[in-house]
């Protein structure tokens, strides 16, 4: 960490809300913690973990998440390729920035200062559902430039049905009344919720990836972020955009999520021909969590195929 970075991050700890989560109070058994870095980029006090040699290949996680979603598949993928995963604003360690800014071009724009800052440029961009929808919005509007865009259970298509009409407008009442994320962390004082909300999604994840949900989960700041995301996120015209993207696409859909249903990744097939999809049986909505060798799998065949390595 540079010594602006130090600075600036120990200011943001001393102001602190106390709603927020805190690196020093937090952070002490994160996952990977010794990979983990902050930087400055945007107005914001991010949280980056950075490690392995190689190719670079950049993971986004999704609504909800942090780091740590990341935590066993991270390490795999460091064996032949530096990896470099991001708290996305609101979310996890990294800053809670202004309401406007959670929209997808706002994540999108603000991720792009960052990687500017930071001089990285993917090879490979992996995106877990809202995350494969940042990195598509960044590819399109030439923030990055990778060979791939590998989509794991990505949400890149609006919600079908009448509760999704109702779903933007009640999002945005919820998270203008400040004490909503208070009351929806005091839900996540209790693991069992929290095992059932996840295994809601169709996946199993152990014990400790639950506990770490649930740290999360227990910090008004890190709700308000993910409800913030939710109340902005707008995808119709994104979708439409997404044949122009230039990157080769990778679907990997796991056949339980009941977040994202399968059958959408031969929906964004259908609007980017050349898209290719991989379905994995048995896997949920955070299949790279339940099967960490499996997706590491899938995304070296790719990273390492021919046409990839002549491009790097």
């Amino acid at each position: 960490m540079t010594r602006v970075a130090r600075l600036a991050y120990r200011e943001a700890v001393r102001s602190a809300d106390p709603d927020r989560l805190i690196w020093e109070r937090d952070g002490q058994d994160w996952p990977n913690r010794s990979a983990s870095r902050f930087a400055r980029a945007g107005g914001l006090t991010w949280h980056i973990q950075q490690m392995g040699q190689g190719p670079v290949i950049l993971l986004v996680h999704g609504t909800g998440a942090a780091t740590h979603s990341w935590r066993a598949l991270a390490p795999l993928l460091a064996k032949r390729f530096t990896v470099i995963a991001i708290d996305l604003p609101g979310h996890g360690f990294t800053d809670l920035p202004t309401a406007e800014r959670l929209s997808l071009p706002g994540m999108a724009e603000a991720l792009g200062i960052l990687l500017k800052i930071l001089g990285v440029s993917p090879d490979i961009a992996v995106g877990h559902s809202a995350g494969a929808a940042i990195l598509a919005r960044m590819c399109l509007d030439s923030q990055i430039a990778p060979s791939t865009l590998i989509s794991l259970n990505g949400a890149f298509l609006p919600l079908r049905g009448l509760p999704v009409h109702l779903l933007s407008p009640m999002t945005k009442m919820l998270v203008s009344i400040p004490t909503v994320p208070r009351l929806l962390a005091r839900f996540a004082v209790n693991q069992s919720s929290v095992s059932r909300l996840l295994r809601d999604t169709g996946s199993k994840l152990e014990p400790t990836g639950i506990a770490q949900y649930q740290r999360l989960f227990s910090s008004p700041a890190h709700v308000a972020g993910a409800l913030g995301m939710m109340a902005r996120w707008e995808l119709g015209c994104f979708a439409r955009q997404l044949g122009q993207l230039k990157q080769q696409l990778v679907l990997i859909a796991g056949g339980n999520d009941t977040a994202i249903p399968p059958s959408d990744a031969a929906r964004v097939q259908a609007l980017v021909p050349t898209a290719k999809v991989l379905l994995l049986p048995g896997l949920g909505h955070l299949a790279h969590e339940e099967a960490p060798e499996k997706i590491a799998e899938r995304i070296e065949d790719v990273a390492l195929a021919p046409d990839n390595r002549s491009r790097s």
